[in-house]
């Protein structure tokens, strides 16, 4: 047995060839600084060693350790062009891109910045015309891997920026150009081949524009201008199409004495799983959603996984799940027979209960598992995944920003964003997602920057002494309003929204610093923008304008 911290036990479990389970004592799995997904090689040398030695090994990875092996993400060097007509409707789209893979390839580094830039290049956006050249090259940096939004930050940050830029130079504005291009039919393909399924942009932009107040930003700047101070508002269309291994087999066993066992193959790290789940299957039975109890992460007892990914756990264990309940509800309308003396084709169920059709003879759900069990049985059944992985959530995100021109500091005032997230289970586990996945995309825009030095190739940022990661203090109140348009993709009609947040949240606030910066006619800053750059871009346009 060996007991291993990660999103995806079973594909662990499959690379190493093990031969005992795999599974985690705790009931979530949180993320280090570069996520838990890759096999790095204590995962192996681990359990190796304890069968060798056939006693008990724990290894447990440091800080500074972690900051210099764990991979990293999101390093990548793009140009992009786009083609527009008079009218100021996009026709083409080309990228020019390196991207660094690190000292090694790591576990899903080929895909993060290919895939995940064609993924999301189109936008929400008609773009007609697309062409992407990507090059990967090797560096002497630690390897780089998926992080939340793998690959798709960076590839909105730029097509919002240039949108932004187009907007200005075509006098349409940064509103108005994103309102004429937005894709307004469904399903629509992107010129790279992928298909969104549903959706309403334009209701998301008009009203994160409303959520921003954006009527009243000028009245703002003027305020944030007569102290000496810089306001500058910033939009990003943004969206995630979900994936990862779509490998599941639920299971939902219910019990003589009022439990209701559920597996998934995917792995909690914090977002809740453990109720999310439950609900479901409360749902499809009728029942509480309190007796549900949820194993995960454990290859000895669920027979396939494909672990935490793609902002896709909900739609693969949330559709199985609910497909192992009504299987459950088939199997007990035979055993509910047995007991009621009729046919199962006269039996039907609802509310927690099943009953012949035109009678008042019932059975309880519980009462015809503490039956099978009397005789040797279970009520039990099991659900595949048989659904597409793939949904696009969709968002709009309006940010301002104060700007200190002297000190270079940059001060997030508002930040409001609107998205549209296919059905909804729970309102305050989903708001929790919006507000952590906002939080990384902040800290990507203005803080998080893994600095080697030029000359050793040292990592320099080795420690929370040296790395800047986004605090209470950095962020302001978040207001979020969330929509439903459900994917025609799967049965539950979820789209998968982990990720979606963190994609958009840069180009936001990359935007609202560019529009506060306009005056001293800087037009680009390199993320993050940390104090020193946006000082020090000032301080050059100050000297090329003298």
């Amino acid at each position: 047995m060996s007991i291993i911290a990660t999103q995806k036990h079973h594909l662990h479990a499959y690379i190493l060839d093990a031969k005992s389970p795999l599974f985690s004592t705790k009931p979530n799995t949180y993320l280090t600084l570069s996520g838990v997904t890759s096999v790095y090689p204590e995962t192996a040398l681990m359990p190796w060693a304890a069968r060798r030695l056939a006693r008990p090994l724990r290894w447990t990875c440091e800080r500074a350790e972690s900051f210099l092996t764990d991979n990293h993400a999101r390093d990548l060097i793009a140009t992009m062009a786009l083609a527009l007509d008079a009218d100021g409707r996009f026709l083409a789209l080309r990228v020019n891109a390196v991207a660094n893979f690190g000292a090694y390839v790591s576990m899903f580094a080929p895909t993060i910045p290919t895939t995940g830039m064609a993924k999301v290049l189109s936008g929400l956006y008609r773009i007609p015309a697309m062409r992407l050249d990507m090059r990967c090259a090797f560096s002497n940096t630690v390897p780089v891997d998926a992080f939340r939004g793998a690959g798709k930050p960076e590839t909105l940050a730029l097509l919002e920026r240039l949108i932004d830029i187009a907007g200005q130079e075509s006098g349409l504005g940064a509103a108005e150009i994103r309102r004429r291009n937005l894709i307004a039919s469904f399903p629509y393909t992107t010129p790279l081949g992928y298909t969104y399924e549903s959706g309403d942009y334009t209701r998301l932009l008009d009203e994160a524009l409303l959520l921003a107040d954006a009527p009243g930003f000028e009245a703002r700047r003027a305020a944030s201008a007569a102290s000496g101070r810089r306001r500058g508002l910033g939009i990003a269309c943004h969206l995630h199409g979900s994936g990862g291994v779509a490998d599941e087999a639920s299971s939902v066993t219910v019990r003589g004495d009022g439990s209701i066992a559920a597996t998934a193959g995917t792995q909690s790290q914090g977002q809740g799983h453990e109720t999310v789940f439950a609900q479901i299957v409360g749902a499809a039975l009728g029942v509480p959603y309190d007796r549900v109890r949820l194993a995960q992460g454990d290859t000895a007892t669920i027979a396939r996984g494909g672990g935490t990914g793609g902002s896709s756990s909900t739609i693969i264990s949330g559709t199985t799940l609910k497909r192992a309940a009504d299987n459950v509800i088939v199997k007990g309308r035979a055993l509910a027979a047995e007991l009621l003396e009729a046919a199962p084709a006269d039996i039907a169920y609802r509310a927690g209960t099943f009953e012949v059709v035109g009678t008042d003879r019932r059975v309880g759900l519980f009462e015809v598992a503490a039956h099978a069990e009397a005789n040797g049985r279970q009520l039990d059944a099991s659900g595949d995944f048989v659904d597409k992985i793939e949904s696009w959530s969709t968002g709009v995100m309006v940010c301002e920003v104060d700007v200190d021109p002297e000190t270079g500091a940059v001060r997030i005032d508002r930040f409001a964003a609107t998205a549209d997230v296919g059905t909804i289970i729970n309102p305050l586990l989903l708001a929790g997602q919006i507000h952590g996945g906002i939080a990384p995309g902040i800290g990507q825009a203005l803080l998080e920057d893994a600095v080697y030095d030029r000359d050793s190739g040292q990592l320099l940022a080795g420690s929370w002494m040296d790395y800047g990661m986004p605090r209470a203090d950095d962020l302001p109140a978040l207001r979020v309003a969330t929509f439903n348009t459900p994917s025609t993709n799967n049965a539950l009609g979820i789209k998968g929204v982990g990720e979606l947040p963190t994609n958009g949240a840069p180009a936001a606030v990359a935007n609202a610093l560019a529009d506060a910066l306009r005056p001293y006619g800087v037009r680009h800053i390199e993320s993050p923008a940390t104090p020193q750059r946006v000082w020090a871009a000032i301080r050059q346009a100050d000297r090329e304008t003298q």
